[in-house]
């Protein structure tokens, strides 16, 4: 067959530039080993995963309702039926991409696609031959995937991997019931994040984990009759072997750059897998564009779906580019960590002068009638122009704050900006305001002396 522009996979890259090539009067075809459009995100990522961490804030917000008068029995948890409303949910989100496939007259072709040369596909389909690799392990060892299939509720669970994967599922599992053990090697969780907005996040997690093992790595796991008896060496390791009944491998997720016959073609694939790309994603081969995780990091749906309208324009004949200055990122674990532009961290590493400005939720309004004071609003300035380079918001809900700071970033606006900008009180969303407040020394609930 045909087209004029076909897509291979269908993430929240592929299937946003398919249907904004059909939008712009393209012939396209898509394809994905899924049934439906979807990817990793709707299958087995962001939207499985976010419907089990509602189920596991319901039950910690019965749980902690105590604490203003509110008490609620024991819950009881039908895990099958969970599990059924998270696969519904999948459906929902999947079946109405493929609706929407169908109305925009994108052909979608479940199965595997090669490259036979830089402007011909082959697929290999339900109908035809297919080539499996699979490698034997024990089902009693999970990864993010089959994490999100809930097997069971284990008693206990050891999470390998402190990042944020390892700990939105942990949070899962703990709210239902297990007795979760987080490992990391680094010296802290989520690496990569400012630590003044990971600590908070850490804090929390002590309360829900049976124990958390920092500088600490696994030399080996048995499987035997009473489970899997894992040993650990670090700073903080026991010196005999523990035994758990799952363990949660979740140490990140690769790019799926190795597509058969892209060798024959001019597109690069550099040493960390991902797939070398220029500002309007086109590779060395002029007839190909790649998106997504994999055209390098941050490996987020909401990157690959702007890089996707820009590289379909660009093939349009306009002359779009994917040049952001900021791309948000959020930690749905509880409380949430979100964060965007530049971070304190990177700006050590850069040896890039900035101006902090913080504002703890404990001085927030809104923060104490949730009974959530655990948060903490972050701004990084420069101290030069006092423009806003990055925002970081640690709290419930950070997720949902974190685009102002975006859109801030974006602007080029300034801490004056923010500070005169009217927030609604009381709101969580007034801590940006306030934090540049505090920038400026006017705070009238943090005291810090006034700016010269």
């Amino acid at each position: 067959m045909n087209t004029r522009l076909a897509v291979i996979g269908a993430g929240p890259g592929g299937y946003v530039a398919a249907f904004h090539a059909a939008d712009l009067g393209m012939q396209v075809t898509l394809i994905d080993a899924d049934p439906n459009p979807g990817g990793v995100c709707a299958f087995r990522g962001c939207i499985p995963s976010k419907a089990l961490l509602h189920a596991a804030r319901v039950l910690d917000e019965a749980k902690h309702a105590t604490a203003f008068g509110v008490s609620f029995a024991k819950p009881s948890i039908d895990v099958d039926k969970l599990r059924a409303w998270k696969d519904q949910v999948v459906k929902k989100q999947t079946g109405g991409l493929g609706l929407l496939a169908k109305s925009r007259k994108v052909t979608y072709i479940q199965g595997r696609a090669s490259f036979v040369n830089a402007k011909t596909l082959s697929v290999e389909t339900a109908g035809g031959e297919q080539k499996v690799e699979a490698d034997y392990g024990s089902p009693k060892v999970l990864d993010s995937t089959t994490a999100l299939e809930l097997p069971d509720v284990p008693n206990r669970l050891l999470v390998v991997g402190g990042g944020y994967i390892g700990l939105e599922l942990g949070t899962v599992y703990a709210a239902l019931g297990s007795k979760v053990t987080v490992v990391e090697m680094t010296d802290g969780l989520l690496p990569g994040a400012d630590r003044d907005l990971a600590t908070i996040v850490a804090k929390r997690m002590e309360t829900y984990a049976e124990a958390i093992l920092l500088e600490t790595k696994v030399t080996s796991v048995k499987d035997d009759e009473k489970g899997l008896a894992v040993s650990l060496e670090g700073k903080n390791a026991p010196s005999a072997a523990h035994v758990f009944d799952r363990v949660l491998v979740a140490v990140g997720r690769r790019p799926n750059s190795a597509i058969a016959g892209l060798d024959t073609t001019k597109a690069k694939v550099n040493q960390r897998g991902f797939i070398e790309v220029d500002g309007q994603r086109r590779t060395a081969e002029p007839s190909i564009f790649a998106i997504g995780d994999v055209a390098g990091d941050p490996m987020l749906a909401h990157k690959a779906s702007h890089e996707a309208r820009v590289a379909v324009e660009a093939i349009h004949g306009k002359s779009s580019i994917f040049k952001p200055r900021a791309i948000p990122a959020v930690v749905f674990t509880d409380p949430e960590l979100a964060w965007t532009g530049l971070t304190e961290t990177d700006a050590k590493k850069q040896n890039i002068p900035i101006a902090i400005a913080k504002y703890p939720w404990a001085a927030s309004g809104r923060a104490t009638t949730l009974d959530r004071p655990d948060g903490l609003t972050k701004l990084i300035i420069d101290p030069e122009t006092e423009r806003v380079l990055g925002v970081g918001i640690v709290g419930v809900g950070a997720g949902e704050l974190i685009s102002e700071g975006t859109l801030a970033i974006e602007m080029g606006a300034l801490a004056s900006d923010l500070k005169l900008t009217i927030h609604p009180h009381p709101t969580l969303s007034e801590t940006v305001m306030e934090a540049a407040d505090v920038f400026f020394g006017e705070s009238a609930h943090v005291y810090k002396p006034k700016k010269t």
